[in-house]
């Protein structure tokens, strides 16, 4: 399609809105941060450039966001001791999120459960919430995580600033009561932060504030490391390049909802590594896709490219000339707005079904959030991966088992017309019918053993039907390698029939059918019975 007028002034308005929102969040997450106001706008100009030009979300706009300032929290305390080493860990990060999308693996992510990513993204908004605490009562802000801001909540409201509380309050107030029906004109989060600002400016003036801001362009952050540094740094990079991939794709996926498009995963990863590492060179925050500044972008008329980099040239004048008016904004007024940020992060329509969710369920959630505040981002979500691929491992288990027929046939029917064979009683069950069907993996190879082996012992023959599988991966492959041991161990003579396809390839390359007869494999019931019956014969001739 190509670019028009009613396009580019889409774009033009959706830049502008989202301008105008982009302005308080990334100086409250770069305040937050530890960086400085300053960090947070340099963070949203770079970052929101590059991603917008080179990553693969038309609509999407990138600047600083929670999952990110919380990890920057982090690699500054711990791992950094000067300001040029941190910004090499996001340059390194950076580099990280481009080889993950040259690597093709963005697509990927899709495949995370929803209860994972319901509580990473709700113990992302609690930690918001706590450590902007401090700052709402007019404190200074507490350096380290949510448990050092937990700790220090008694001291805190010990020596509140009662007028800096009012700021907040009045901040908080105006960003969650503000209409909606204004909100497109006039964004909640620029309206509370003007609120606040004009208050702690005209009469509650005894507010900490923001203060100089450094105007001009950036100077280059970035030193080379040492191989040493190097090695140590790398571990903290690899985080925060999974936050920030994890965070801008989920973004994505939000953003073709809203515009019935599809996104390239594998670009916007690039996309979005490009752009940190651009942000680390300049000293910004690092980042990744904004939920909130998306939305806003889609809704006010942005549908491509544009408007993220237009966004990106608007907040450059703002350093470039206008960082003076920034300045008088009250740090309790940015965390009033940050709190609200942090409770729209914490997803209340899933904790509102709490008691509907299924018990597994909600434990990988419940657990995913606890680690997220309590011990730290990646681990919350590696953790919450291998929780929720057990549980969908359990109920792919119950499926694959239901799906196995292990049963006797009856000698008078499967011998129907035949009189060459004389069973041993009317209805003595001499042959035995293993039917696998469907698919069968890890999930239930551990368990058809116990449950099959058994049957298998109690026949004289016994059948694999293999006619209505579809697939079997490597660990059922050996399983159904056990089953034949079994059967020869017991002196049962095995018969598979129905094979083909996958299922005959999975098996012919793990060996499966070694110590199978090649006669022994047939295609039809036809065939399984002329053997059974010429086995039964020789057993009991003399």
């Amino acid at each position: 399609m190509a670019y028009d007028w009613n396009r580019f002034r889409g774009d033009v308005f959706g830049g502008a809105t989202s301008t105008v929102v982009a302005l308080p969040v990334a100086l409250g997450f770069g305040v937050a941060s530890g960086l400085g106001a300053a960090a947070g706008l340099y963070g949203a100009i770079a970052l929101g450039f590059f991603a917008a030009v080179f990553g693969g979300t038309r609509s999407q706009i990138s600047g600083p966001t929670g999952p990110m300032t919380v990890a920057m929290v982090v690699i500054l305390t711990s791992h950094a001791d000067t300001l040029a080493e941190a910004m090499t860990v996001v340059v390194l990060a950076g580099l990280l999120q481009v080889l993950l999308g040259l690597s093709r693996i963005g697509r990927f992510v899709v495949y995370t459960p929803y209860v994972v990513v319901s509580g990473f993204m709700s113990g992302i908004g609690l930690i918001i919430i706590l450590i902007q605490t401090a700052p709402f009562l007019g404190a200074p802000g507490v350096s380290g995580g949510p448990i050092d801001a937990i700790r220090a909540l008694p001291d805190t409201l010990a020596n509140a600033n009662l007028q800096a509380l009012a700021v907040a309050a009045a901040t908080l107030a105006v960003g969650v009561w503000w209409p909606r029906r204004f909100a497109r004109f006039l964004p909640a989060p620029l309206v509370a932060l003007a609120t606040g600002t004009g208050l702690s400016v005209t009469w509650l003036t005894a507010v900490p504030v923001i203060g100089d801001v450094p105007t001009g362009l950036p100077a280059l952050q970035f030193q080379w490391p040492t191989a040493g540094f190097l090695a140590a740094a790398f571990q903290p990079a690899l985080i925060l390049a999974l936050l920030g991939s994890v965070d801008s794709l989920l973004t994505s996926l939000v953003a073709d909802s809203l515009t019935g498009t599809r996104h390239d995963p594998d670009r916007e990863l690039v996309g979005q590594g490009i752009g940190n590492m651009a942000t680390g060179l300049v000293g910004g925050l690092p980042g990744a896709g904004a939920t909130m500044g998306t939305v806003t972008n889609i809704r006010a008329g942005g549908s491509t490219r544009v408007s993220g980099a237009l966004r990106a040239v608007l907040l450059l004048g703002l350093v470039l000339g206008l960082g003076r008016f920034v300045e008088p904004v009250p740090l309790a007024a940015l965390a009033g707005v940050l709190i609200k940020v942090g409770w729209d992060i914490i997803d209340w329509s899933m904790m509102s079904r709490i008691r509907r969710i299924r018990p597994e369920h909600l434990g990988v959630m419940l657990m995913t959030l606890g680690l997220t505040v309590f011990v730290d981002l990646v681990t919350a979500v590696a953790i919450g991966l291998i929780a929720a691929g057990m549980t969908h491992a359990r109920q792919l288990e119950n499926l694959e088992l239901d799906s196995v027929v292990s049963v006797p046939l009856l000698d008078r029917t499967f011998f129907a017309g035949r009189d060459d064979v004389a069973p041993a009683g009317s209805y003595a069950a001499r042959v035995g019918l293993v039917a696998l069907r469907g698919r069968f993996t890890v999930a239930s190879s551990h368990k058809l053993v116990t449950v099959i082996g058994a049957d298998i012992k109690e026949h004289e023959i016994v059948i694999f039907d293999f006619t209505e599988a579809t697939y079997l991966d490597d660990s059922a492959s050996m399983v159904v390698r056990q089953l034949v041991e079994v059967a020869r161990g017991a002196g049962t003579c095995c018969i598979v029939m129905g094979l083909g396809g996958a299922v005959a390839d999975a098996l012919r390359t793990m060996d499966v059918l070694e110590g199978v007869p090649e006669h022994h494999v047939v295609e039809t019931v036809d065939k399984a019975r002329e053997i059974a019956v010429r086995f039964l014969a020789a057993k009991e001739s003399p």
